[in-house]
């Protein structure tokens, strides 16, 4: 049986959750692309533990949380026993977006919000993201040394001159950020000099707790924006869900940010083109964008701006990203400066910034 599975041209899952009706809606949404298969599901961490041997799936969905063996503890123990992709089931709580981002350090692959209820079949508005996240997960295997070469590539970097001095730098994200920024945010050191705003699309419920867990994680403060919040250099902010961001600045007072609901017809919000649009009005050539992995093209509108300002733009490296959507974009429109691994973006930031006194 085995064999059988490991030589099948489809994608096959293995869906953990204790909820019936949780099991029945990701099959339905799962099965609906015909290069993915549910192999099975599993009520439980044990009951899927024993099942994952005989099915061999390619890509494991687990829910936060369940009774008995957690999430978390289902996770530690496939990754230290059959490690493969394993994309967590949350719902938008603060106690499951904080289990969901120990999982994401715990080494699963990426997370999608369980949005339904026991009384709502209405799935179409996580589908397409599962099962790209799905497909990517399974794929993910094919290029994991992007970073070997990371000594020589550091060596060049510290000899590389920058065409500006950056005051700000705006930062974009989606499918793939949450783990991203984890891993890069900590290596920014004391001495930053630019104040950072980032846009990672969550839902409600989610940033919060992200921008907490990012704070004890970094040498720098990190925190939720809010409105009317005067931006401090050294400093990390986090567009709130549900709210896009921008910046005012005056030259008679401290830039601040400004959240609005406005404007309303945007596939995201918080949508990172109206961030780095309005980073590319205020701050022109003294702007930096970058943009990171996450499906679409969120973000290319926003990088050309501070491109034709004569800002700085990096894009991650298609190795590195787990979708390689909104880099895509910008490096087909010939508007990235420099493309990067994703663990060399904190040394462009810290090297292009280097010279500014913070403020």
């Amino acid at each position: 049986m085995n064999q059988k599975l490991n030589t099948r041209s489809q994608i096959g899952v293995l869906i953990v959750d204790d909820s019936a009706f949780m099991r029945t809606a990701l099959s339905r949404m799962i099965g609906s692309d015909p290069g993915i298969c549910v192999l099975g599901t599993a009520r439980s961490g044990d009951e899927a533990l024993e099942r994952i041997g005989p099915l061999n799936p390619d890509v494991i969905t687990l829910d936060v949380e369940m009774p008995g063996l957690g999430g978390l503890e289902t996770l530690r123990c496939i990754m230290a026993q059959c490690p493969r992709p394993v994309i967590m089931v949350s719902s938008s709580t603060v106690k499951d977006a904080e289990a969901t981002f120990n999982a994401l350090s715990a080494g699963a692959f990426d997370y999608i919000p369980k949005q339904l209820s026991s009384t709502s079949l209405d799935i179409v508005h996580i589908q397409a993201d599962l099962i790209a996240k799905i497909k990517a997960a399974a794929h993910s295997h094919r290029a994991q040394s992007a970073s070997r070469k990371q000594p020589q590539a550091v060596a060049a970097l510290e000899r590389e001159t920058f065409p500006t001095n950056p005051a700000i730098v705006a930062i974009g994200t989606s499918t793939g950020g949450p783990k991203a920024l984890q891993e890069i945010l900590p290596m920014l050191t004391p001495d930053l000099s630019v104040p950072i705003l980032i846009v990672q699309h969550m839902p409600m419920g989610f940033t919060t707790p992200f921008a907490l867990r990012l704070n004890s994680l970094c040498q720098v403060p990190v925190r939720e924006a809010a409105h009317r919040e005067a931006i401090q250099a050294g400093t990390v902010y986090i567009a709130p869900a549900g709210l896009h961001m921008t910046v005012e600045r005056h030259s008679d007072s401290r830039p601040t940010i400004c959240l609005s609901l406005l404007p309303e017809k945007y596939l995201h919000i918080p949508s990172v083109d109206i961030l780095m649009q309005s980073i590319a009005a205020g701050y022109r050539s003294l702007a930096m964008g970058v943009i990171m992995t996450g499906m679409g093209s969120d973000g290319a509108l926003g990088m050309k701006a501070i491109y034709r300002q004569g800002g700085l733009t990096v894009g991650q490296d298609e190795a590195s990203c787990i979708m390689y959507g909104m880099p895509r974009a910008c490096a087909e429109l010939g508007i990235l400066h420099r493309i990067v691994p994703l663990s060399l973006i904190p040394q462009q930031i810290m090297l292009a910034t280097r010279s500014r006194k913070r403020a």
